[in-house]
């Protein structure tokens, strides 16, 4: 029963579900309807549709364990190509003058890619991307909508317990991915959102 619990979270609050809400909650703060679609679905598109289905296809082709990749070595094409997709993006918002709260969330993704393949390829260590994305997440929307938001840190809190539940992470690497996430993800979306 713990683990189906623990199986449950993982899929509900994995790092697209969060990356595909994320850009429609953030645009609708600053935004019309009409732009908050718009701009909410190139980032939803670039950060999480395009890289999930390279994730999906790849994992079907059994080029890495699944669609969660928790062996380290397959997160290289994953990583990647995420990163090609949201530069592709962050492109297209520039040059459709998208608000600055959207490329300062591009911003923070892309940064947030940048310290996760350090970590995963440089120190060869597997940080927990589940609990980056999800604290990442929740300081964003705490920072764009006020402190009653920061009541997302029971999910975030939840997906990180079901991470080691499950075995797919230590405690450590899942902290370690939760310090991530306020800090890289959270944090430079805080320094990118409040530059003029």
């Amino acid at each position: 029963m713990v683990e189906k619990v623990a199986r449950g979270a993982t899929e509900v609050l994995a790092p697209w579900v969060w990356v595909i809400l994320l850009p429609f909650a953030v645009a609708y703060a600053t935004e019309s309807v009409w732009m908050t679609l718009l701009w909410g679905f190139v980032v939803a598109l670039t950060a999480s549709v395009i890289p999930m289905a390279v994730i999906v296809r790849g994992a079907r082709k059994g080029k890495w364990d699944g669609h969660h990749v928790t062996n380290r070595e397959g997160r290289v094409v994953p990583l990647v190509t995420a990163g090609a997709s949201l530069a592709a993006g962050t492109v297209i918002m520039f040059l459709g003058d998208a608000p600055r709260n959207m490329l300062a969330l591009a911003g923070s993704m892309f940064a947030s890619l940048i310290v996760s393949m350090a970590i995963t390829f440089g120190l060869k260590w597997k940080i927990s991307l589940h609990a980056a994305v999800a604290w990442a997440a929740v300081v964003t929307l705490a920072i764009v909508y006020g402190p009653w938001w920061w009541l997302l840190a029971l999910p975030a809190v939840f997906v990180a317990w079901s991470r080691v539940e499950l075995g797919d992470h230590t405690t450590a690497q899942v902290l370690a991915g939760s310090v991530m996430g306020v800090v890289v993800g959270g944090g430079s979306f805080w320094l990118l959102s409040a530059s003029a």
